[in-house]
């Protein structure tokens, strides 16, 4: 599984990567997180509004940090 967390690296982006850790290990999952913080590469997902989620190319969550339980059910 690739995860792309999309962002320049504010708080709201940090806090994105820090709840998708903790889903994925929780969940046991073998998965790849990438940042991206270029914003042509940001773009290009159709992401205008950051932090943004990305899951195997699928983006599902833009603009807002989703609650652990929903990353969970986006991961799975």
């Amino acid at each position: 599984m690739k995860i792309h967390i999309l962002g320049p690296g504010c708080a709201k982006c940090t806090q994105l990567t820090e709840t998708v850790t903790t889903a994925a290990k929780e969940l046991g999952l073998d998965c790849e997180i990438e940042k991206v913080s270029d914003f042509n590469k940001i773009m290009s997902f159709g992401v205008m509004m950051t932090p943004g989620l990305v899951v195997n190319g699928e983006v599902k969550a833009v603009g807002r940090v989703p609650s652990l339980e929903e990353v969970k059910t986006m991961l799975k």
